[in-house]
């Protein structure tokens, strides 16, 4: 009908040309210049980072401008079209690069615009929420600053065919200096403009880098407060007396015990990743060993101060032993002698007393019993030279050496992970 074709083509400038020899599956200057798309983004959100999976979930506004030389109208106004018009008309093949899920809005209906201005330029904005990959280092864990990025790059086109560009360079990029994150906080960020070499050539691609400083305050009340308190409880045990022995027992397996929950706790989080040894599980590791050094240090203790009290009492048993064992050893000597002078005492011809005719073989040890002898007195010499002689000592050092053990090794650990 030539009378709505004519309204169609006073209300949408160009509709002739769409209908009229234009091509959609042409590029705008096909085979000569490549076409040159500036694109801006606004992060309208960061839902969601996780450190199990490596990732980041983000809703983006992208926005891309090009020019179209076979949509050039007259005048100096603009147009906005209904997006399902996107149908008729070449856009880019832009895609996000490592992105693992993305889907476009389509409530109420595609979040899509065109915009069509006299010149042929063509804006086309997407609204997108897409979870991209990003590729972190736990190991200072969570004391740490991850770079994650956002790279947009054409799939089809090669660097002859289209150009990308940033719209206004670190002000294309909108929102990232506003968004409130739960554990992160945006530290800075900035737009690069760089080329995939691929095997099927070379693709212009556009990068938004940005930095993320996770927040510690939450981590020192949940992990590091709780666990300096569990090694500050172990050292309660220190000024209990060694006989009180449920006592000390209790505090140490208690310890023990929730400091164990403590380190379960903190890693149920993050449980696909505990090939890092992260920042905490050092923390968590050095409390753990004072704990239970705590906990030795009793059984030292204790140990010491009965071996003492039995070493004041009468004893019966393998020292008495030891020394019979060693009389026995000269009880042939002695007898020697006492048979030699016996001798010269008696002239009777007839009675010849020998000692060679005296058989003496029980009364004396064998080799192997004197051997054993010898080296169990050394055994029990090399023990008394470790053996503590004032129980109570142990007790009275381990106040001062444990806490001041535990400060120098704290300066050390956040000396490191905060400055290096």
């Amino acid at each position: 009908i030539p009378d709505l074709q004519g309204s169609m083509a006073t209300s949408l400038p160009g509709f002739e040309n769409l209908t009229m020899g234009y091509n959609k599956y042409l590029r705008p200057y096909f085979g000569g210049q490549p076409v040159q798309i500036a694109m801006s983004l606004d992060i309208a959100s960061i839902s969601s980072i996780s450190e199990s999976d490596m990732d980041y979930t983000a809703t983006i506004y992208l926005r891309q401008c090009w020019t179209d030389p076979r949509l050039v109208f007259h005048g100096n106004k603009s147009f906005t079209l209904d997006a399902r018009l996107v149908e008729l008309l070449w856009v880019p093949d832009t895609y996000i690069v490592e992105s693992k899920r993305s889907f476009l809005h389509e409530v109420t209906v595609g979040n899509r615009l065109i915009r069509l201005f006299s010149n042929g330029t063509i804006l086309y904005a997407l609204r997108i929420t897409t979870t991209v990959a990003c590729n972190m280092d736990l190991s200072k864990y969570p004391m740490d600053t991850q770079t994650c990025r956002l790279q947009l790059e054409s799939w089809g086109y090669d660097e002859n065919d289209v150009i990308f560009t940033w719209l206004r360079g670190n002000d294309s990029v909108h929102g990232i200096e506003k968004l409130r994150l739960s554990q992160y906080t945006v530290e800075r960020y900035y737009t690069l403009v760089s080329k995939s070499q691929q095997e099927t050539g070379s693709y212009p691609r556009l990068i938004l880098q940005f930095e993320l400083r996770r927040n510690v305050l939450y981590f020192i009340l949940e992990t590091y407060v709780p666990s300096t308190l569990l090694v500050m409880l172990s050292w309660v045990s220190f000024w209990i007396t060694l006989d009180s022995v449920p006592a000390r027992t209790c505090i140490g397996v208690t310890t023990v015990l929730s400091m164990t929950t403590l380190m379960i706790g903190s890693r149920s989080s993050l449980s696909k990743t505990s090939c890092f040894i992260k920042a905490i599980d050092v923390y968590l590791g050095i409390c753990f060993s004072f704990i239970f050094g705590a906990l030795v240090e009793y059984a030292v203790a204790h140990y010491s101060s009965s071996q003492k009290r039995a070493a004041k009492a009468p004893q019966e048993g393998p020292a008495n032993e030891l020394a019979k064992e060693m009389e026995e050893v000269n009880i042939s000597n002695i007898l020697n002698s006492s048979i030699a002078s016996y001798k010269q005492k008696l002239s009777l011809p007839s009675i010849d007393i020998s000692s060679n005719n005296l058989n003496y073989s029980g009364l004396t040890m064998k080799t192997h019993e004197k051997i054993k002898c010898v080296l169990r007195n050394r055994i029990h010499r090399i023990i008394s030279y470790f053996t503590i002689q004032n129980p109570s000592n142990v007790d009275h050092y381990s106040r001062v050496l444990f806490p001041l053990f535990f400060m120098l090794v704290n300066v050390f650990y956040w000396a490191y992970y905060l400055y290096f």
